[in-house]
């Protein structure tokens, strides 16, 4: 009998008990990979001790040496755009390479950078392109969340010079190339632990309070403001409703404080801090976020019409599917347009609070056994084991396409800019 092929998995966020979504998805794609490979998950970093059913090793972002110890025998990678000093050695190692383009990153930098100087803001969205760009020069297969993805990373390949009459004859749709792999939901509902969940652990809800979950970090991308504000026209009328933003953000996830301040700031100016909005302030366990879902009455999710939405899929959206939670969210991503044609809660134009706070109302109103069939529907069609048959499939598949970036140089700025790094990373002790 064949031995079963060796993968190994990397995540640039911490892996742990607390976990963001760049981490989930790592977890969850190791351990939907595992029935079929001997897989091994790579963590940049760890927010702590945590059983996963498989082994767990450490590397260096900026170092390819702490990654290369592990690449030994590795039959297959599967990771994101890495830095430059691992992704060289990605490069040079024998393993097929499947880079994870889910997350639209330079489009993410683009937002979360408005406000820094020129200056800063053109360094590092160029380094986060060409990190992309350099996977997509690299790697042998690449999975994307949505079609909008897939097409947003074919012109990149376009715009990169790196559609060659050659690469394009090998396979003009790209199918072998290219797979959507959705986030996805586990395989069974959440079921309640023996834990304080939600009602039990934030100050200020009360039995009978309807709690709306703000079940994520205020990444910068987002926008929390019109959440307060439409609570604010709200309370009035339901004065048991309850805001409750999920996630803390702190120095270890710089991208979510701007916008968890400014939220706070918002609702003490109307009133509504400790009564009618409130912050959880540390990290829910990934483990334990069943119990808060479960204690929720519906959640909400906004956000500005900008690129980043268009390209993005809003990862958080399906823990509301998987525990029955209806979602009211705001319209322009291809989430919101499930949520409006399934029927999983109620969608919204953005920076619209009087449509959202009549939304809100519809929906706790209608309560989550009004939406308890659709939604189960829904997660079923998204379990991780079903969304990832197409990576199973590129993982264990026999045709390993050429790499797209074999034998086209480099563009001076992206060449310029690999080197600059390396230069600094060399002379600069890592952490």
């Amino acid at each position: 009998m064949p031995s079963k092929r060796r993968v190994l998995v990397l995540s640039l966020d911490a892996i742990g008990p607390g976990m963001a979504g760049v981490a989930i998805r790592a977890v969850e794609v190791a351990q939907a990979l595992a029935p079929h490979a001997d897989v091994t998950l790579a963590a940049a970093r760890r927010s702590g001790d945590v059983d996963l059913g498989l082994p767990v090793v450490d590397f260096d972002r900026h170092d390819g040496r702490s990654l290369a110890r592990h690449l030994d025998g590795v039959d297959a990678v599967v990771c994101q755009p890495q830095w430059p000093l691992v992704a060289r050695v990605l490069r040079r190692s024998a393993a097929r390479l499947v880079y994870d383009l889910s997350g639209p990153d330079p489009l993410e930098m683009l937002e979360l950078l408005a406000g820094a100087p020129a200056w800063r803001r053109r360094l590092i969205t160029a380094a986060t392109t060409d990190r992309v760009v350099q996977a997509l020069r690299d790697g042998h297969h690449f999975t994307a969340s949505t079609e909008r993805q897939l097409d947003l990373w074919i012109g990149t390949v376009l715009g990169a010079g790196l559609l060659t009459p050659r690469a394009y004859a090998a396979d003009p749709s790209f199918a072998s190339r290219m797979a959507l792999v959705p986030f996805g939901v586990p395989e069974e509902p959440p079921r309640r632990s023996a834990g304080p969940g939600l009602r039990g652990t934030v100050a200020g809800i009360e039995k009978g309070d309807e709690v709306i979950l703000w079940n994520s970090v205020a990444w910068g991308w987002l926008d929390p403001d019109t959440a307060v504000e439409a609570i604010a026209l709200l309370a009035p009328r339901r004065p048991r409703a309850r805001l409750v933003f999920l996630s803390p953000a702190d120095a270890s996830r710089p991208a979510g404080i701007e916008g968890t301040h400014r939220a706070r700031a918002l609702a003490a100016r109307r009133g509504l801090l400790g009564s009618s909005v409130l912050f959880h302030e540390t990290w829910v366990p990934y483990a334990e976020r069943g119990d808060w879902l479960l204690d929720a009455d519906c959640a909400v999710a906004c956000h500005t019409l900008h690129l980043e939405t268009r390209f993005a899929f809003r990862t958080r959206y399906l823990d509301c599917l998987w525990a029955g939670l209806p979602l009211v969210c705001t319209q322009g991503d291809v989430l919101a347009e499930r949520v409006e044609r399934e029927d999983l809660g109620a969608t919204v134009p953005p920076r619209d609070a009087a449509a959202l706070a009549a939304a809100l109302e519809q929906v706790l109103e209608r309560g989550r056994d009004g939406y308890a069939a659709p939604l189960a529907r829904a997660a079923e069609r998204r379990r991780w084991s079903v969304v990832t048959r197409p990576l199973v499939e590129l993982v264990l598949g026999d045709t390993r396409p050429p790499r797209l970036g074999d034998g086209v140089p480099r563009r001076p700025g992206h060449a310029l800019r690999a080197a600059a790094y390396c230069a600094v990373k060399r002379l600069t002790p890592t952490a």
